[in-house]
C-alpha cells in the first residue's frame, strides 16, 4: 500500500502553501469548530504529511488563531468592502442587513466559538481582541465618513461602533440556539444605529411589519 506522500511532491511557494493550509483549517473550523483543528486533521484534508503542516505552524494553536483571524477578516471585507464608493448611508444599511443574514451564520458561530475558547487559549484570545478592534475601527471609520458627508449626526464613532457590534454579537449568540426571532427583534441593531447616528426610523431600511 502506498503511504501518503509516496507520489511526486508538488512544490509550492511558501505563501501559497501557507494559504492552502489555512484554507483547509477554515473548512474544519466552520463545520466542526476551532477545537477540531489539529495538524493531522488538516494534513488529512490536504493529503500531505502532518510534518508539512507543522513546518508552517509548529504550534497548532498558532494555526487555530490564524484561521480564525483569516475568516473573520474575510467576513469584514465582504460586509464593508474598502473599495466601495457608495454613500456612507448605503454602506451602513448593507452592513446591518447582511451581518445577521443566513449567509454569515457559520462565521457568526465561529466568533462565538472563538470567544468561548479564548478563555483558556491566550494565542487565540489575542487574535480575537485584534480582530474585534479592527472591526470596531472599520465600523467607526464608516461612521466618520458619514459624519463628514453630513449623512450622520455628530457622535463618538468608536462608542457607536461598539454599541452596534454589541447588539449584533448578542443577536448572533442567541440565533445560534434559537433562530425564531421576530423581525422587530432582528432589527435592533438597525434601531440602535438610526438612533445613535441621528437618523429617522427607516433610513437604514424599512421598519419591520411584525
Amino acid at each position: 500500500m502506498a503511504s501518503r506522500g509516496a507520489g511526486p511532491r508538488v512544490r509550492k511557494a511558501p505563501q501559497e502553501r501557507r494559504a492552502e493550509i489555512v484554507e483547509a483549517a477554515a473548512k474544519v473550523a466552520l463545520i466542526e469548530g476551532l477545537e477540531c483543528i489539529t495538524l493531522r486533521r488538516v494534513a488529512d484534508l490536504l493529503d500531505v504529511r502532518p510534518g508539512l503542516v507543522g513546518h508552517y505552524f509548529p504550534v497548532a494553536e498558532d494555526l487555530v488563531a490564524e484561521t480564525f483571524g483569516t475568516v473573520a477578516e474575510a467576513e469584514l471585507l465582504t460586509l464593508i468592502p474598502p473599495d466601495d464608493t457608495s454613500s456612507a448611508l448605503e454602506r451602513m444599511a448593507r452592513f446591518l442587513t447582511r451581518a445577521l443574514s443566513p449567509e454569515f451564520h457559520d462565521v457568526n458561530r465561529l466568533w462565538l466559538n472563538a470567544r468561548h475558547l479564548a478563555r483558556y487559549r491566550p494565542t487565540l484570545r489575542d487574535r480575537v481582541i485584534l480582530q474585534g478592534d479592527h472591526w470596531r475601527d472599520t465600523v467607526a471609520q464608516l461612521i466618520d465618513d458619514g459624519v463628514g458627508s453630513n449623512e450622520f449626526g455628530a457622535c463618538d464613532s468608536q462608542m457607536v461602533s461598539l454599541k452596534i457590534l454589541a447588539v449584533i454579537d448578542g443577536l448572533s449568540a442567541d440565533l445560534n440556539a434559537d433562530p425564531r426571532f421576530p423581525a422587530s427583534v432582528m432589527r435592533m441593531a438597525v434601531d440602535v444605529a438610526e438612533q445613535e447616528l441621528g437618523l429617522h426610523a427607516g433610513d437604514l431600511g424599512a421598519p419591520p411589519t411584525s
